[in-house]
């Protein structure tokens, strides 16, 4: 059971980036019809990481009070509304700007849900061995999700016009999160097809360990005091990290196909399906990157398959992505950017991971607090590389993102993935988990 929920996150998480790339697709038509500049599309953009990243720690909170069955369900709901909302925006209202701007923030502070609690039913649901995999299913409906927005989207603005793409998507939404409810519970001991056996599986898995020497016992029902959150450096830590992560991230959620389109000269059809490249290249290397994970992690301890894995891979993204904005033929940059992803994507896993292993009970609050910081450089992106390419040219703006990868990955040298916030349970407790 804990598999299929598992799937079906990666259906729940493939269906925010539909909503949320979307409009990146959309963005020559709604520039057109609005007489909107690309700085000011970039505002747009802007706006609703900027809604994700400040209901980051709010959503990871409602998670660990609430429970991740009933909070995600609203957030679907949440998002769907607004999606649709987009597309109702008139052609001839004056403050258009504005009304996209508020639109999609509100779009962004729905879908700031979806990870925190998927972070919180790992903590409850997955067993500490298996977290590197569940999370890159998870994670891979990111590349999914993106990865079809753009031929989805660019068929249903040739045949039907830009706006019905955005009442498509809010109606998968609403089926996804409908059936996200029917299925999912908070906890595996309150699921009717949980079976005795999966169960004790479960429960007896939820324990970090370190290089085969030591372990210690995470309840996932004891909140975590922040003043402990907030002086972990290795909270402080993946934060960074994920802030450079998230910046070089947005710029293939938003900007990569208006590049392609308009930048390196690629007709609608052309870009679409170029523009899928970094997607798909996610979506296989969130699946190769969890793996990898668990499987380094059993080997070698977590420091080298949590930690080790995601320095080598944002460092891999940070050359490839340096090399692919300086090629001259658009097909070759655009097969070498899309490896920069990939190579992003094969650290989501250890981010995910490895909130959830030290922080228990506040998985959501912790995770939420990480992934504020990768929003807040995702809705950095969005104004701050128009600008750059405006006065120094795109190239200069890919070199960008690949020094922060670099960040990213130095970033990961100073986490100790066996550095739990919980306090340590008593001996007793621990024989009692033993035996």
């Amino acid at each position: 059971m804990r598999w299929f929920l598992v799937l079906w996150l990666f259906v729940l998480s493939a269906v925010s980036y539909l909503d949320r790339v979307n409009i990146s697709i959309a963005g020559g038509s709604i520039v057109d019809a609005y007489h909107l500049t690309d700085v000011q599309l970039g505002k747009v953009f802007s706006s609703l990481v900027a809604g994700y990243a400040l209901f980051q720690t709010v959503g990871g909170y409602l998670a660990d009070r609430f429970g991740p069955r009933r909070v995600l369900t609203a957030g679907v709901l949440w998002w769907g509304i607004f999606t649709a909302l987009t597309a109702l925006v008139p052609s001839d209202v004056g403050g258009a700007l504005l009304l996209f701007m508020a639109v999609r923030f509100f779009l962004g502070a729905g879908e700031a849900v979806i990870y925190p609690s998927a972070n919180q039913f790992i903590a409850r649901w997955i067993p500490v061995r298996e977290r590197g995999v569940a999370n890159g299913w998870i994670f891979a409906g990111v590349g999914a999700g993106a990865g079809l927005t753009p031929p989805l989207i660019t068929y249903f603005m040739i045949h039907h016009g830009w706006r019905s793409s955005f009442w498509v998507c809010a109606g998968i939404g609403v089926v996804a999160g409908a059936v996200w409810y029917i299925a999912a519970r908070d906890n595996p001991s309150e699921h009717p097809r949980v079976s005795a056996q999966e169960l004790v599986t479960i429960e007896s898995g939820l324990t970090v360990a370190g290089d085969g020497k030591s372990s210690a016992v995470l309840t996932t029902e004891a909140l975590v005091p922040w003043t402990r959150v907030v002086r972990s450096r290795e909270v402080w830590a993946v934060t960074v990290s994920y802030f450079c992560y998230g910046y070089v991230a947005w710029i293939f959620f938003s900007w990569f196909y208006r590049y392609l389109a308009k930048v390196r000269g690629l007709d609608l059809k052309s870009s679409a399906i170029y523009s899928m490249l970094p997607f798909l290249a996610m979506l296989v290397c969130c699946l190769i990157g969890g793996s990898l994970n668990d499987r380094l992690t059993k080997w070698r301890g977590p420091r080298l398959g949590r930690c080790g894995v995601a320095a080598a891979a944002m460092a891999m993204a940070s050359i490839f992505i340096a090399l692919g904005a300086q090629a001259d033929s658009v097909q070759l940059a655009s097969v070498i950017l899309a490896g920069g992803a990939g190579a992003l994507y094969l650290s989501q896993s250890s981010f995910w991971s490895v909130t959830a292993d030290i922080s228990g009970g506040s998985a959501g609050s912790v995770s939420g607090f990480m992934n504020m910081g990768g929003q807040i450089g995702g809705a950095l992106t969005g104004s701050l590389t128009p600008w750059i390419a405006a006065r120094y040219g795109w190239t200069a703006s890919f070199l960008v993102a690949a020094g922060l990868c670099l960040l990213g990955a130095l970033s990961w040298l100073v986490v100790d993935p066996v550095k739990i916030l919980t306090p340590l349970p008593s001996v007793e407790a621990m024989d009692e988990v033993r035996s």
